[in-house]
């Protein structure tokens, strides 16, 4: 299979408009999985792979693309499903997430399809902590179970969440309020452990839409919502109301603009810094860096007076 990326200025279109590309995907069953193509640099049939002693149990080996070295992992076993058999009769998703560049091998590749942001849901409830569901969609009456790689990648590297000693907390004359939206669990207790270590009262939701309930009953009473939030931080993809959509509501309501406001996501490439400016974002911050999350939400806090 070819490239699948569209060029930056066509990606770009729906920033703000609560919409998203899935690349369908298959494990070696009938069920069908989906990855953001925003994510995606291209797919390709697997290469012949180099094999890592003691390498962890998922990463099927090293992929050599155009001068670039690339970990492959089977995405199947990384999510407990049986590993992919038959490597030369499957697939190398290549994908960018955090700043790093892997490649996820899966059976079988679908098709890309366009879908509103509010099609898609949470995992159900009752799944546990144990399993690798970010959210969940239906294309053509088949349902499509999107993988929290984040998730993923934090069990198989692990993540600094713990701040250089001797940081001060971010404020010492009164403690600052942030709300924190992101569905990844994970994400979520990365960024709240690194916030609680800045002295910071942190208030999480799940996606945009819990943010913005929480931002509008905020100010249901009359207060400025600067009494009430000094800055929001949020990730771009979100089930039911992304990231880009929840910033644009903040920023076409009188009433929460003047909130300050952080991206913040694994969603990497040239095109961060024209989202950012089309929604009104303050910042985009990429994940996952304790030390450089802490510095752009204390630059920021310092930008606007708070501290």
């Amino acid at each position: 299979m070819a490239s699948v990326l569209d060029k930056v200025d066509q990606r770009t279109r729906l920033a703000g408009e609560n919409r998203l590309e899935l690349l369908l995907f298959n494990l070696g069953g009938r069920q069908h999985f989906g990855i953001n193509v925003f994510k995606v640099q291209e797919v390709i049939s697997c290469p012949g792979l180099t094999g890592i002693p003691h390498a962890h149990p998922i990463m099927k080996g090293l992929a050599h693309l155009r001068g670039k070295t690339i970990p492959v992992l089977d995405l199947a076993m990384a999510i407990g499903k049986p590993p992919v058999q038959n490597t030369r009769e499957s697939y190398v998703i290549i994908s960018e997430y955090n700043r790093s560049t892997q490649g996820f091998l899966v059976n079988g590749v679908n098709r890309i399809v366009n879908i509103n942001w509010d099609e898609v849901r949470p995992p159900p409830k009752g799944l546990g902590n144990d399993n690798y569901m970010t959210a969940v969609t239906r294309v053509d009456d088949e349902l499509v179970e999107i993988i929290d790689v984040e998730k993923i990648l934090a069990d198989m590297l692990g993540v600094v969440t713990e701040l250089k000693a001797g940081r001060d907390e971010l404020s010492e004359t009164r403690i600052l309020k942030i709300l924190v939206a992101d569905d990844s669990s994970v994400a979520r207790k990365q960024i709240k452990r690194t916030l609680d270590q800045m002295g910071v009262e942190v208030t999480l939701a799940n996606n945009g839409k819990e943010a913005h309930d929480l931002l509008m009953k905020a100010i249901a009473d009359g207060l400025p919502i600067t009494d009430v939030f000094d800055i929001m931080i949020s990730d771009v993809e979100m089930p039911v109301m992304d990231g880009y959509t929840l910033t644009k509501l903040v920023r076409e309501d009188e009433r929460l603009r003047a909130l300050p406001v952080i991206l913040h996501t694994s969603l990497s490439g040239s095109f961060n810094d024209s989202m950012v400016k089309k929604v009104g974002a303050d910042r985009f911050v990429p994940k996952f860096r304790a030390e450089e999350f802490a510095d752009e939400v204390t630059a920021l806090a310092k930008d606007k007076g708070l501290i």
